[in-house]
């Protein structure tokens, strides 16, 4: 049996006990028309910014910020808003262990990652002195318990939140175009023209995306979605009413598997490698970050070939942590509504 932790932890604390599990790192609806924050508008009119985030903080500064420090998947969500940012922290490029080449993160999105100074690229790494050079004017992330600040390490969170205000924003507890539309409130206050043309097709796309994936669910009510993660010693089984992505699908209909014995956290259930039987699936949404395990890897895990899913060939990436932008959220229901257009009851 794998180790399974027995105090309550938060997806911050899995990451950070990810080592003592032999994991490495754990795992961790549409809006109208582009509104801005309370206050951003009278805000603007005296010259000074501010905007009103998730936490109910309004933060403030005496012009609208331009050395933006971000999370790597909230700083390419603003990117495909129009808003570029200086400097990153979290997972931004995997290296080459030969040739020391670094290619962008799945969390990267389009950024160029040449172009931004990366100040933490894995859990727990924020380089205080490199965000200093940096002379932020606001330092910006995700939310998944409220907050808490994604990636930026709790032992140097006071320092780091001395050096510049921080805005942060729910990549959970929300339905996915409810936070879609607060990185476009964000990114209005911050600049941004989102009525531009291809933002706003981004938008009519994924409203397009969000209907197929309605009459996929609906034509196959039978299909049963697993949401699922794979590491050395274990197996999660996220719950799907948490994060805004797969709270979304369930709105939409999907037919998803409900973990019964979710973890203190509430976030996942744990399962030995020899119970990951425990629920029966016909599609299984692989989380595909560079911390997990991906389906070459899982090869060598005889109950997982042994899965109907696996068997069938009904496994597929899920963007755990997707970038909040309308251009990157289509493709994820798009993918999902083909995957269930073309599913099979397997189990």
């Amino acid at each position: 049996m794998a180790h399974v932790p027995t105090s309550p932890l938060t997806r911050r604390g899995l990451l950070a006990a990810g080592g003592a599990l032999g994991l490495g790192a754990a795992l961790a609806a549409c809006g109208n028309e582009p509104k801005t924050s309370g206050g951003s508008s009278a805000a603007a009119k005296s010259g000074g910014w501010e905007f009103k985030d998730d936490r109910g903080q309004v933060v403030k500064t005496k012009s609208t910020p331009k050395n933006i420090v971000a999370f790597t998947g909230m700083a390419a969500a603003l990117k495909d808003f129009g808003v570029e940012v200086k400097g990153v922290f979290g997972p931004t490029y995997v290296e080459d262990p030969k040739t020391k080449e670094k290619k962008p993160d799945v969390q990267a999105g389009d950024l160029d990652i040449a172009k931004v100074a990366v100040i933490g690229n894995i859990y727990n790494e924020f380089k205080i002195e490199e965000y200093l050079k940096l002379n932020p004017d606001v330092l910006i992330t995700d939310m998944w318990e409220k907050n808490d600040l994604w990636y930026v390490p709790a032992e140097q969170k006071d320092k780091i939140l001395k050096i510049a205000p921080s805005v942060a924003l729910w990549a959970a507890g929300s339905s996915m175009p409810k936070v879609l539309q607060r990185h476009v409130d964000l990114a209005t206050s911050l600049g941004a023209d989102v009525t531009a043309k291809k933002v706003q097709d981004d938008k009519a796309r994924f409203e397009a995306a969000a209907e197929r994936l309605r009459k996929a669910a609906q034509a196959k009510k039978d299909i049963k979605v697993l949401i699922g993660s794979g590491y050395p010693d274990i197996f999660y089984v996220s719950t799907p009413g948490r994060p805004a992505d797969t709270l979304f699908f369930k709105e939409l209909g999907v037919n998803m598997v409900e973990p019964e014995k979710l973890d203190p956290s509430g976030w996942f259930e744990l399962l030995s490698w020899e119970n990951v039987d425990k629920y029966k699936a016909d599609v299984i949404l692989l989380d595909n970050r560079t911390s997990a395990l991906q389906p070459e890897a899982l090869k060598a895990k005889p109950t997982w070939a042994a899965l109907p899913a696996v068997k069938a060939g009904q496994v597929f990436p899920r963007v755990t942590e997707p970038v909040y932008s309308y251009a990157k959220c289509a493709p994820l229901l798009e993918d999902l509504a083909k995957a269930l257009e073309n599913a099979k009851k397997v189990a």
